[in-house]
């Protein structure tokens, strides 16, 4: 027990990374598939806000995510700020038997945006691909839509646990891959500070902290 507790406190960087999407699209599951590779065919809705971790490898380094969960419901809408603050990387997710979960896409994304560093590294999720009789949202929509915002798409099912490691670790390298850029600046433009004039790396709020210099609480 105590050896695997501290395997699992082994992390180079942790990052914060939020759920976000209409409520029953699937977010919980994508979750607790990832971090515990559990389903719950009968899961309720989530009330407030959750969240699990789990630690992978990205090039040589351990990374730890922290996933926050949250309802899609509007009542549970005055949560958002606490919700977002230090977040590094999203995940948008919608049901592709359900189009009008992805016709919220946009407004999902408006939030984010509006809650969040210029940085953040985002995936759209079409999520509850076991369902393609009933698909209501095209592949190619979806994947027009993302490369029109930027951001990067993946269709995934928690049911059948179809690319939903591939998804969360594509946003957490593709995170590590803009820390590092970030941190790369920062020791170049060092180089040509005048003696004594120290840089900030990140915001207040950045999670992407290496191990224990205390992080992400909201």
């Amino acid at each position: 027990m105590g050896s695997a507790y501290k395997a699992e406190e082994e992390y180079d960087y942790l990052y914060k990374v939020v759920l976000i999407g209409d409520s029953g699209v699937g977010k919980s599951n994508l979750l607790s598939r990832f971090t515990k590779n559990e389903f719950t065919l009968d899961s309720k809705s989530t009330i407030g806000v959750e969240f699990a971790t789990r630690t992978v490898h990205v090039h040589d380094k351990i990374v730890k995510a922290q996933i926050w969960d949250t309802a899609g419901q509007e009542r549970y809408r005055a949560i958002t700020s606490a919700y977002y603050r230090g977040a590094v990387g999203a995940l948008v997710v919608y049901d592709i038997s359900r189009h009008v979960t992805f016709e919220n896409v946009e407004r999902w994304l408006k939030e984010l945006r509006d809650h969040t560093d210029a940085n953040l590294v985002v995936m759209l999720v079409g999520n509850k691909a076991d369902l393609r009789h009933l698909r209501a949202v095209p592949t190619e929509e979806a994947k027009e839509f993302a490369e029109r915002e930027k951001i990067y798409f993946m269709e995934t099912s928690a049911l059948e646990s179809l690319n939903v490691d591939s998804a969360f670790t594509e946003v957490l390298t593709q995170i590590y891959n803009v820390v590092s850029r970030k941190s790369l600046e920062a020791v170049n433009d060092t180089a040509a500070l005048p003696k004594g004039q120290t840089i900030n790396l990140g915001s207040k709020d950045d999670v992407s902290a290496v191990k224990k210099s205390g992080c992400c609480s909201a």
